[in-house]
């Protein structure tokens, strides 16, 4: 058996350490700083760790674009979204760019002109995305140029990203093949620990292209197959039935040897996805996806009961979905 680990009491160390009787937040593994000789994990640490806000299931509803929002979170590797703020831009800041993911997984970076990006697929702590979002979007605007923005754990009060943001502006992604935009045009070269990290996300990048003739919709190339990921922004029942009625007539192919084999529930929106051949490239979704739009937005406007065809239809469709978040 080991040996029970002795207490030691609270001395002037750990009591100087705290402040108006707030406990900092350390590793968790460094000593707690109550003082009470125990580690931070095993001492206030543990309610910090059980703290558990209420998770928001759509956390970027009423922002414009929701379903790219989701998209950008969940499904793309590399793109980038010019940021609106209300009231405008502070001094001193040029531009404010949301960025899929930034090197060594930094949640922002203030570049060296003062131009701010901020990371969407990074964790959550409070349970609801738009406020550690727009935690890390108040501290960037802040921090020092030149300075990456490290993570914290949020508090559940504060503002959102709907308090932040401009809900009237465009939100248009750029969707790349790569990471280079990590790297401002003006750079003499990257950090040899960017260039690295860069190289990484390079390798692992899935080619991906956002469609023009619809809206939230990516074509992605595999080895084995091609995809098309379409967020939707219709209530999970309402659009689960549309699909049955054109599954079971047929209607839900977007072109020759194509399949509709499923859905991601993400952020609280539907995402369908379709198998597509190798060879079939994202400009040749183009039509026959805005010709599925058409026929969805017909089989969604029907309010008559489903036959038994389509419930069958509509049962593979539940049992072939997964819950990303």
């Amino acid at each position: 058996m080991a040996k029970k680990r002795p207490q030691t009491k609270a001395g002037k160390t750990g009591q100087a350490q705290v402040t108006n009787g707030e406990i900092p937040v350390v590793g968790a593994r460094e000593p707690c700083p109550c003082g009470s000789g125990r580690r931070y994990k095993a001492c206030h640490g543990r309610a910090a760790a059980h703290a558990v806000t209420e998770l928001v299931q759509r956390p970027f509803e009423g922002l414009a674009g929701e379903c790219d929002w989701v998209a950008l979170r969940e499904l793309v590797p590399a793109a980038t979204v010019p940021l609106t703020l209300k009231g405008g831009l502070p001094e001193g800041v040029p531009s404010v760019t949301l960025a899929t993911v930034l090197p060594m997984a930094w949640p922002a970076l203030r570049r060296d002109d003062g131009s701010v990006l901020l990371a969407l697929q990074n964790d959550s702590t409070s349970g609801d995305l738009a406020r550690d979002l727009a935690d890390t979007l108040q501290r960037a605007l802040e921090t020092e140029p030149g300075t990456p923005v490290p993570p914290r754990r949020v508090p559940a009060e504060g503002p959102r990203l709907q308090d932040l943001l401009d809900a009237d502006a465009a939100f248009a992604p750029e969707v790349y093949s790569g990471f280079e935009f990590w790297i401002p045009q003006s750079s003499d070269g990257a950090d040899p620990e960017v260039a690295a990290s860069l190289e990484r996300a390079n390798a692992a990048a899935i080619p991906t292209v956002k469609l023009a003739s619809v809206d939230s919709a990516y074509w992605c190339e595999t080895p084995d197959k091609n995809h098309l990921r379409w967020v939707m922004p219709y209530p999970e029942e309402k659009l689960l039935d549309a699909l049955a009625r054109l599954q079971a007539a047929g209607g839900t192919s977007i072109g020759a040897d194509t399949r509709l084999v499923g859905s991601f529930r993400a952020h609280g929106l539907m995402v369908p996805v379709w198998d597509l051949p190798t060879s079939m490239t994202a400009e040749e979704c183009e039509k026959p996806a805005a010709e599925f739009a058409e026929r969805l937005t017909e089989a969604l406007a029907s309010d008559a009961p489903l036959t038994a065809e389509e419930r069958r239809a509509r049962g593979g469709l539940t049992n072939r979905q997964v819950t990303l978040s």
